[in-house]
């Protein structure tokens, strides 16, 4: 495989604006841990732990970016009910930029229940309301905007002319498909996502796009539509088509405590790399390196300020 060292970035909305904008809907997590199985119709499972922590892949890799440094905006909707109040409360203490945040009745309570046993998980989620902010358009003033991560495809599919607003302001984007069940099937993402500067699905996602279940082979389907695609494969690393060529880059072996959030915290730091026009195998690795870091974590990104790594 090439070690091509140079990334295409597209055109900055300035030279000195850094942000990036992450949208996407924003969840209370109910991460459920130390099940011996899996819930199952007509009996009871109980967990030794439980932790509340915000969860979506707009609020995580945003997250994720603020521990870098790099300034990130979330571009969410979130409800007034009891639950959607400590939802709020922890965002409050995330430290991301929460100015583009609408607070609104409909939008929850948004709930997903995770369910961890080893190392997977399983997701019961409510969507709440719509997915498109009131605050979009003040969203696209903000000065220090350079870049627009959508976190799932379910998102744009809600706002179809996203990535097209994002451009006509000057701005690279990115998208996170994410498993949507009556979503991800099939190729008609490829076109509605046109435009898109870097497309990163996990491995599942891509076979379910392309039909396709080998890596490579998905790969190179996705790359005649996106100039930048990365594929996140779990514990084998991920893999990276740009310019023709495919990386591929192995993960380190950590002990693993969750993986939720695991492929959020990756995009955070590609996307962090490939704003500072970093070489392809470097970003392809620092996106690794914070998958990785979140694994060794329980939740998305709420212990990214206390977080040690484990040892094996």
């Amino acid at each position: 495989m090439s070690t091509k060292t140079s990334v295409r970035n597209a055109d900055a909305a300035g030279a000195s604006a850094s942000g990036v904008l992450c949208i996407g809907r924003t969840y209370c997590d109910l991460l459920f841990s130390g099940v011996e199985t899996m819930p199952v119709l007509g009996r009871e499972v109980f967990s030794k732990d439980l932790a509340i922590e915000p969860g979506g892949g707009a609020f995580i890799t945003a997250a994720h970016l603020h521990h870098f440094g790099r300034p990130a905006a979330l571009l969410s909707r979130v409800g007034t009910d009891p639950l959607s109040i400590v939802l709020k409360s922890a965002l409050d203490q995330s430290g991301i930029d929460l100015q583009f945040l609408e607070i609104a009745g409909d939008a929850g309570p948004q709930v997903t229940v995770v369910t961890i046993q080893d190392n997977d998980r399983a997701f019961l989620s409510r969507r709440a309301g719509s997915a498109h902010p009131a605050t979009l358009p003040a969203a696209w003033q903000w000065q220090n905007a350079r870049h627009l991560h959508i976190a799932e495809y379910a998102t744009l599919h809600e706002i179809p002319d996203l990535v097209f607003q994002a451009r006509s302001h000057g701005l690279s984007v990115s998208l996170d498909p994410s498993w949507d069940e009556t979503l991800i099937h099939g190729a008609h993402i490829l076109d509605n996502a046109a435009g898109i500067d870097m497309f990163m699905p996990n491995l599942e996602e891509a076979r379910a796009i392309t039909g396709h279940d080998d890596p490579v082979t998905a790969l190179n389907i996705l790359a005649k539509h996106f100039p930048v695609v990365a594929l996140k494969t779990g514990k084998e690393g991920a893999y990276l088509a740009i310019d023709g060529d495919i990386l591929h880059q192995s993960a380190p072996d950590v002990v693993v405590v969750d993986t939720t959030g695991a492929g959020d915290a990756f995009n955070a730091g590609f996307i962090d790399s490939w704003l500072n026009k970093r070489p392809a195998l470097e970003c392809l690795n620092s996106g690794i390196q914070a998958g990785s870091q979140a694994v060794q974590m329980a939740g998305g990104a709420g212990k990214l300020s206390t977080y040690q790594p484990a040892v094996a």
